[in-house]
């Protein structure tokens, strides 16, 4: 199972002709398109449940994301998303669990996932269980599979706070990752290694990596 060239050239051809009356004319190609995305991700699930038994229920086409954009408070009112995109969690796609996300688009896919912006009450339990637990979140983050494919937590300004969060001191050990707000973790996945044969494989390695991290966070919000 792989991603067809036929899925990133429709991909390509819509970034220059997003607009509905091509869409409607090619919406046989775009269909074929969704339908080999599909059975990838459904693949990947089906491997990575393996590792992660908790998305083991999932079904591919509740993890896809819709191509059409919500252009109703948007400036840009192009109608379609130029890539496939795909999330799940243990509950599903909707959820404020800490789940797996792929982004596929000529010359910027990536894949990661972990947990974005959780609502106040969770990012407190997130916030008290690295607190808690920071050597087995240090160890997580430190594991050579997780180095090997993501290096450490996506570390973007705008996610964080410059100060230590209430109830909380600058010397305290796990101060750096307590001032984040957002946990995830993404790696950039060429044409050339979405267009391989091995892609299913290697997507599940660089997920299965990110499984002890999406772990640690459930347990939190789950408790």
């Amino acid at each position: 199972m792989m991603i067809e060239k036929s899925t990133i050239a429709f991909l390509k051809q819509l970034s220059e002709n997003n607009n509905k009356p091509w869409f409607d004319a090619n919406r046989k190609t775009y269909e074929q398109a969704r339908a080999n995305f599909a059975e990838v991700v459904q693949s990947i699930i089906n491997q990575l449940a393996v590792y992660d038994p908790t998305i083991g229920h999932i079904e591919a086409k509740s993890a896809i994301y819709r191509i059409n954009r919500d252009i109703r408070f948007s400036n840009d009112k192009t109608p379609y998303k130029t890539h496939f995109g795909m999330y799940f969690t243990c509950n599903g796609k909707v959820d404020d669990r800490a789940g797996y996300y792929m982004h596929i688009t000529p010359g910027s896919s990536f894949i990661g996932g972990g947990l974005w912006m959780p609502l106040a009450p969770d990012l407190k339990k997130i916030r008290q269980e690295i607190d808690y637990n920071l050597e087995e979140f240090k160890s997580i983050l430190e594991n050579p599979a997780f180095v090997k494919h993501y290096k450490k937590l996506d570390d973007d300004a705008k996610y964080k706070i410059s100060r230590p969060p209430k109830g909380y001191e600058a010397d305290n050990p796990a101060i750096e990752y307590l001032k984040f707000k957002s946990f995830t973790a993404s790696t950039t996945v060429s044409d050339k290694q979405a267009l391989s044969a091995d892609f299913v494989k290697n997507a599940v390695d660089i997920f299965k990596a990110l499984t002890p991290l999406n772990t640690f966070f459930n347990k939190a919000l789950a408790d």
